[in-house]
This record gives C-alpha cells, structure tokens and sequence, in this order.
C-alpha cells in the first residue's frame, strides 16, 4: 500500500516537474514580428515543438481552440497583440504562414494599406500577398544552399466569415543550380544533336 503511494506521489512529481520545464522552455515568442515577416525563418521554426505540446501553448499564454477550419490550428491569446495596426487575441498557423485573425469585414483594405498584390479577388475568395524578403543563406560547406522567403499574405476564409487573416508565410527552398553557360551564347539544347 506504501509503495502504492509512494509511485503515485513520484508519479505526480515528475508530472509537474515536467510541465514546469515544458513552461519554462518555451520562450515567448514575438508574434508580432513573425506575424508581419520581421523574424527569421529560425524563429518561425521555434514555434514547431509549441503547436505539437499543449502545455507549452498553454505556458506561453495560448488557449488552445476548436478546429473550424481543417488546415488551421487556432490559438486565443491571454494577452492582445497589434499587427498590421490593428489588435487582436486570436492567431492561426496554416501550413508555413503564421496568421492573425483580425475583425476586419474586407480583406481589400489591409491588403491596399499594405500594397500588397492580387492573387484572387472575387465577391467569395480574396488572397493578396508579397515576397518581403528573399535572401541566400549558406550550407555547411559556406557556399549559398538556400533561400529563405518570407510573403505577407491577406486573406478570406468561408471558416471565418467577416474576417480577414493577415499574417507570413516563412519557406526554405534549395538554390535551384545554375545552367552551365556555353561559349557563344548557345543554349545547352542547342548543343544536342538531332
């Protein structure tokens, strides 16, 4: 019966040390910084072990909501945040974007405040967005391997009428290799015989 006891109150221990390391390890991000494509593609990455433990959501100050939309996971913060001018309490992460759900009826004014381009707008469906940055970051070897991309994107969702998602989408691509160039100026299929 003691050793019952004594495994049950171990067992909560070690419950609440390791909620207590998942809160102090989680580190608060600057969500306005990764909302308006200000941070890093490192510290949009940060936020992977967040979205896959409650607890650590939780610590940071993020309730955790019900999925509306199949390809968001949604968060209500404990304390409001401004992106874009504007405040909120309510993010959403959509594959590589990190989004604020902002109270704005039409997505057409935050998009034309921030000069943004058209992808879609139509009286159901808008998307603007804007690659803000692009630049090449080195392999291990120091030579360039990579792009990292950060695009503001504005949008619409039917999940959540009379709101518009305003946030960036962070990527890392592989440099595409270079086309040897071949001395006057022919292009490489030219050189194959026929």
């Amino acid at each position: 019966m003691a050793a019952r006891r004594i495994a049950a109150l171990l067992a909560l221990a070690l419950s609440a040390m390791s909620a207590t390391t998942a809160a102090q390890d989680a580190v608060a991000p600057d969500l306005p910084a990764l909302i308006e494509c200000r941070a890093t593609y490192e510290a949009f990455m940060g936020l992977v072990p967040v979205q896959a433990d409650p607890l650590a959501a939780v610590s940071l100050g993020w309730r955790p909501q019900p999925q509306a939309n199949l390809f968001m996971v949604e968060y209500q913060l404990n304390t409001p945040i401004e992106v874009f001018g504007h405040r909120t309490t309510h993010i959403a992460f959509a594959g590589d974007a990190i989004l604020a759900v902002l109270d704005l009826e039409d997505p057409r004014v935050l998009a034309r405040e921030l000069q943004l381009e058209t992808g879609i707008d139509t009286p159901e469906k808008v998307l603007f967005g804007l690659e803000v940055r692009a630049e090449e970051v080195a392999g291990a070897d120091g030579q360039p391997a990579w792009i990292d991309s950060a695009v503001i994107n504005v949008s619409n969702v039917d999940s959540h009428p009379g709101k518009t998602l305003a946030g960036c989408s962070y990527s890392r691509d592989p440099l595409e290799p270079e086309e040897p160039e071949i001395p006057g100026g022919a292009s490489p299929t030219a050189a194959l015989p026929r």
